[in-house]
């Protein structure tokens, strides 16, 4: 059973993969592994249907790896009529100052169990440059960024919005899971009308003894006070994912998929 199921963050290390290697799944069977650019991360890829028309890049928590997310592709129950790209990079191996300097995969480093109080910025923002690369990889593969979502767990999460957030192009929509806005600098009402409008999907579980659901809360009401549009749910869980929000995200993300598909046919027949 996936770590994202049964129960949060796993913080063992895991070993680093070949550099410059993806792996690539296409519908349920095809498996590819090639070459890329050497300045993007690695990533696993998952397509459904025949040809993607919305990329989705999805963030693991610390300690994981791109395989977490991987297993829930098929649990979302996206429409099979519209192409959707799954993008799961993994996060650079560091130390993580909290595990006692224990080198793991992290999109940041955590200081301190305050993990609100002190937020390590030069690392977050290094991790942000990252996932704009992964943006930009998809936009020259023939995605426009406006049919790009970003999503993340935990860490992947707090990335996810911090990118998404201050983007300079329209993104699709942000899916934050139990997680929180590490950075308000330059997250306010107007300061950035491209992604003003942005639809963003936040979760988290009441029980989380990780990030505490007040982190969660907090950030999504500093978020509606600033202008943005957030769906916000609870669940009655840990540090984790369960199979009522897998529902939940699968329909959220169906929506906003088969809007923006139709939008844009309805622009092309013009």
């Amino acid at each position: 059973m996936p770590r994202w199921l049964h129960g949060g963050e796993d913080i063992s290390n895991y070993p680093k993969r070949g550099s410059g290697i993806r792996e690539t799944w296409y519908g349920n069977t095809e498996r590819r592994v090639h070459q890329y650019k050497e300045d993007m991360l690695d990533y696993l890829e998952r397509t459904i249907g025949d040809r993607a028309a919305v990329s989705v890049i999805w963030l693991h928590g610390l300690g994981a790896d791109g395989h977490d997310f991987e297993p829930i592709v098929p649990e979302l129950n996206l429409t099979s009529d519209t192409g959707v790209r799954f993008i799961f990079p993994h996060a650079p191996q560091q130390p993580v100052t909290i595990n006692g300097g224990m080198v793991m995969r992290s999109w940041y480093d955590i200081l301190s169990m305050e993990i609100a109080r002190e937020i390590d910025e030069a690392g977050i923002e290094r991790s942000s440059e990252h996932v704009r690369v992964l943006i930009d990889n998809e936009t020259n593969r023939g995605i426009g960024s406006d049919r790009i979502m970003l999503a993340g767990f935990s860490q992947g999460g707090a990335v996810a919005l911090h990118t998404g957030l201050l983007y300079d192009k329209p993104l699709l929509g942000i899916l934050a899971l139990s997680t929180y806005l590490p950075l308000r600098r330059g997250i306010v009402a107007g300061s950035n009308p491209v992604n003003a409008s942005i639809p963003i999907f936040m979760a988290h579980g009441t029980y989380d003894p990780v990030v505490p659901v007040q982190l969660g809360q907090q950030s999504h009401e500093y978020l509606v006070s600033q202008g943005y549009e957030v769906e916000w749910h609870t669940y009655p869980m840990q540090h984790a994912v369960n199979m009522e929000e897998i529902r939940d995200v699968g329909a959220w993300m169906n929506r906003l998929i088969l809007a923006r598909i139709s939008h844009q046919a309805a622009i092309e027949s013009r």
